[in-house]
């Protein structure tokens, strides 16, 4: 029974809210509209100042300067190189054998497993 008198209360006073936007819409269109932009602004600056102070969490200034070491290192490491290769070096490139040379990945690391523990499959 008082959710059924909420529920018409409600849509009651929605309605009428909805009538006086109308109203205030079609009667005083530049005033509305200024009073909207006004409500929008203040709100997202109340909405601001919330997000800097409560929700944006700072990292610390040691996290930071890790941070900034890294990217620059990585940035360092993956720029790309620009070589000027002389005449002459370019002749001497050309007439010896190209080798198949192998990349190893400079980031990975062999681990020592057991090796004390090994099977003596010559048995």
């Amino acid at each position: 029974m008082f959710r059924n008198k909420f529920s018409a209360f409600l849509y009651i006073i929605l309605g009428l809210a909805a009538i006086g936007l109308l109203t205030q819409l079609f009667t005083n269109t530049v005033d509305f509209l200024t009073n909207i932009m006004v409500m929008l602004g203040i709100g997202l600056a109340i909405f601001a100042v919330i997000y800097v102070f409560f929700f944006r969490k700072r990292a610390s200034s040691n996290d930071m300067k890790k941070y900034k070491s890294a990217v620059k290192q990585s940035k360092s490491k993956y720029a790309p190189k620009n070589f000027t290769i002389s005449d002459s070096a370019k002749r001497k490139q050309s007439s010896q054998i190209k080798r198949k040379t192998s990349k190893r990945a400079t980031h990975l690391r062999v681990i020592d497993g057991n090796k004390h523990k090994r099977k003596n499959r010559a048995y």
